[in-house]
């Protein structure tokens, strides 16, 4: 492939990818796989995702706390804008709601994602949205936020057409996992083939939702090409082109991430 493929969401930092990382990047290479973006869930442990993205170029960084974390600590929208500011630092989450873990009153969770709102229109960095058997919520609370000011992803995307034309309207990319080559997911692969080229993102979302045929073993970004794969024939591409598309959305919306490259190691195919 002419253009590398770019996983817009993985955990490197997590143990079963960490213990084994030159292992888990030579193979990503191996598949084509030239791009990474390490997503922090938690406080505790994103200085483990700032120092993988410091000691490889072609990996990127973000920082905020998933909405299914209880047990770590809240940070404040100072200390949110705070590490946005570190090095290779290109997005404000993973951030959003999840009822379908956490029952009962979930302001708290709802004040959490107001925050990373918050940090990412101070920051200027866009928002890497969760979004789990709370699409309304969200969409609103994104909405009445002003997030469409600095826009984002919705990862890992699962939800209807509805509501990913709602999130496309407030300026929003939409991101497949391997979960769109699972054999019960035709609702979204419906999906998947309507959402426009031009908004289109992959991710593994590794160590989780290894795709098929891997289904059931430990994800990792090297996998990320059978996603791409399968996208590429369900919309009826080259896998090259599907390749170009989407890592150059990935470099359109999180443009910190373009400057990182075209100062360290310029791929001459990204496109404006």
């Amino acid at each position: 492939m002419a253009t590398p493929l770019t996983d817009s969401h993985c955990h490197l930092n997590f143990e079963s990818l960490r213990d084994h990382l030159p292992q888990i990047l030579q193979h990503a290479r191996e598949q084509g796989v030239g791009y990474m973006l390490c997503v922090s869930v938690s406080m505790e442990r994103v200085h483990e995702v700032l120092a993988i993205a410091r000691d490889n170029p072609n990996i990127f960084a973000s920082v905020g706390v998933h909405p299914d974390e209880q047990q770590g600590r809240d940070p404040s929208l100072d200390e949110l804008v705070t590490l946005a500011r570190s090095d290779k630092v290109v997005a404000i989450g993973e951030t959003g709601l999840d009822y379908y873990r956490l029952k009962g009153d979930n302001q708290w969770q709802q004040e959490r994602f107001r925050r990373h709102i918050r940090a990412a229109r101070s920051s200027g960095k866009p928002l890497i949205v969760h979004t789990r058997d709370a699409a309304a919520d969200t969409l609103r609370i994104l909405a009445e936020e002003g997030a469409d000011s600095v826009g984002g992803v919705m990862h890992c995307f699962t939800e209807s057409w509805e509501t990913a034309k709602s999130a496309l309207d407030l300026g929003f990319y939409i991101s497949f996992s391997g979960i769109v080559t699972f054999p019960s997911a035709d609702s979204l692969r419906a999906v998947a083939r309507q959402v426009p080229a031009d908004r289109l993102l992959i991710e593994t979302d590794s160590p989780y939702l290894a795709p098929v045929p891997w289904r059931g073993r430990t994800n990792e970004p090297a996998y990320l090409r059978h996603t791409a794969q399968f996208l590429a024939e369900l919309r009826n591409l080259p896998l090259e082109n599907l390749a170009e598309i989407t890592t150059n959305n990935f470099f359109r919306l999180f443009p910190d991430a373009r400057n990182h490259v075209e100062v360290s190691s310029p791929v001459t195919q990204l496109t404006n």
